[in-house]
């Protein structure tokens, strides 16, 4: 019997702001609760400010467990989140991105900037390419993500995403749909399909 894949910790990205819409903040609480309700770690950027701060601070505020993973250029800049139980301090951000892979389940990204957004392709970059399998998830607040969506749509038809090379990608426009869609796709998933391919992580 092949062991599937749970989702104990969820890597979340999102933006060091606010943005404009106080629902991007209002979802970033939610979901900060329902990780902490759910005993699934956050694994984030290690900020306080923004979208980072509200989500972290709410798994806080609500009892749950909460790993940042910034680098040292950032600390003062993100105004890294003291509270954590877990804070790790990189030399650069490949090393950060690798390590938030390396202690994830899941990833969920929240609304957010060119940093947010880089990130997320990134994995969904490796999970095209079956370097990974772990599941990817856009929390489409507001519509926040259409545009994104509208832009792989367009990638398709221009088959610039060919068949084969589909984009495995996951999307809730409700908070409280994200967990249950993450356990669904991760009880799917063989454990060791979760792991990055190891050219891959000695490359970061």
């Amino acid at each position: 019997m092949v062991p599937m894949s749970t989702i104990k910790t969820v890597c979340v990205y999102c933006g060091s702001g606010p943005g404009t819409n106080p629902h991007f903040t209002e979802g970033a609480k939610a979901f900060g609760k329902a990780l902490a309700e759910n005993n699934i770690r956050l694994v984030y950027g290690g900020g306080s400010l923004g979208l980072m701060g509200s989500v972290a601070t709410s798994v806080l505020d609500h009892g749950g467990t909460v790993t940042g993973i910034i680098p040292e250029f950032l600390r003062k800049r993100e105004n890294a989140l003291t509270r954590v139980q877990e804070m790790i301090v990189t030399p650069d951000m490949h090393e950060r991105k690798r390590l938030m892979f390396e202690r994830s389940d899941a990833f969920v990204a929240l609304p957010g900037g060119v940093g947010t957004l880089e990130e997320l392709v990134e994995q969904l970059t490796w999970k095209q390419l079956g370097r990974h399998a772990k599941p990817v998830l856009l929390a489409n607040i507001d519509n926040f993500w259409e545009p994104l969506f509208s832009l792989l749509s367009h990638m398709r038809q221009t088959e610039f995403i060919r068949a084969g090379l589909s984009v495995d990608i996951l999307k809730a426009d409700r908070v409280e749909d994200i967990l249950p869609k993450l356990k669904s796709a991760a009880a799917q998933i063989a454990e060791t399909e979760k792991q990055l391919a190891p050219e891959v992580a000695r490359k970061l």
